[in-house]
């Protein structure tokens, strides 16, 4: 069983910077695959960005590659997602997620357990 706690979001201005962290219980943290997906209003939940155990392979949704930086402390069980370069497009609640098994995947449904999700709203 996995806790996750996201850290507060926030409101910024487009064009700038937010970081999110997620904060992991268990002491298996580190045999889970780490993601972030998104939900903007009116719209379903979409993958962000997925880390793999060790944090030496990630994934992104073209939407913020480029932008967005996924990263874990195995040490720490946290995760964050470096967001850059914010869009008004990238509003939403934010949600970490963990995945047991193998594989960084984009489908919710492969995600066993989540955080309870936090609000980043970017204004134009």
């Amino acid at each position: 069983q996995v806790q996750l706690v996201e850290s507060e979001g926030g409101l910024v201005q487009a064009g700038g910077s937010l970081r999110l962290s997620c904060a992991a219980s268990g002491r298996t943290f580190s045999s889970y695959v780490m993601g972030w997906f998104r939900r903007a209003p009116g719209k379903d939940r979409e993958f962000v960005a997925a880390i793999s155990w060790g944090g030496g392979s990630t994934f992104y949704a073209d939407s913020v590659k480029g932008r967005f930086t996924i990263s874990r402390d195995n040490a720490k069980n946290t995760v964050y997602l470096q967001m850059n370069s914010l869009k008004p497009e990238d509003t939403g609640v934010y949600f970490c997620a963990a995945r047991a098994s193998q594989g960084l995947l984009s489908t919710p449904s492969a995600y066993n357990y989540w955080g309870q999700g936090t609000q980043v709203t970017v204004s134009s």
